[in-house]
């Protein structure tokens, strides 16, 4: 299985936010979409970063309450690595686990074309393992 199949059946939707936006602002958003994190991207759509609930969680325990009104840019993960279409759904998933990040974007030559959740590929994971469970206790009935 890949990363292309998980898109298919999810969609392409990708949310994002410019990085002068301040905290408070994402943290709505995050909350109004029903999402974990959001891309940060520049005005010409370069991913610059990615905010999670996590890396807001964290600043707040570091600033306060004054974290709401800094820029998302200054608590944004900036490291962000992505991952390609036909990426196996199993590579995808060790890079996250090894990573301990739990949103991966979706790159064709430089341009975003998705994200994918770790939820998304557990879902995944678990929808095949119980085709496999299925397809042997047919085997075994059938024999027996």
């Amino acid at each position: 299985m890949k990363i292309s199949d998980i898109l298919a059946a999810k969609g392409r939707t990708v949310h994002s936010v410019l990085p002068w936006l301040t905290v408070g602002e994402v943290a709505e958003r995050l909350g109004r979409l029903g999402v974990g994190a959001v891309l940060v991207c520049d005005e010409n759509h370069a991913i610059r970063g990615i905010v999670s609930e996590r890396d807001i969680v964290r600043a707040l325990g570091r600033d306060g309450a004054a974290l709401l009104t800094k820029q998302v840019s200054e608590v944004m993960t900036r490291h962000v690595s992505t991952c390609a279409p036909d990426e196996t759904v199993a590579q995808a998933m060790a890079r996250m686990t090894a990573g301990r990040y739990r949103h991966l974007p979706v790159v064709v030559n430089g341009e975003l074309v998705g994200m994918v959740s770790i939820g998304d590929l557990v879902k995944n994971r678990l929808k095949e393992m119980e085709l496999e469970t299925g397809v042997l206790r047919d085997v075994v009935i059938a024999r027996y």
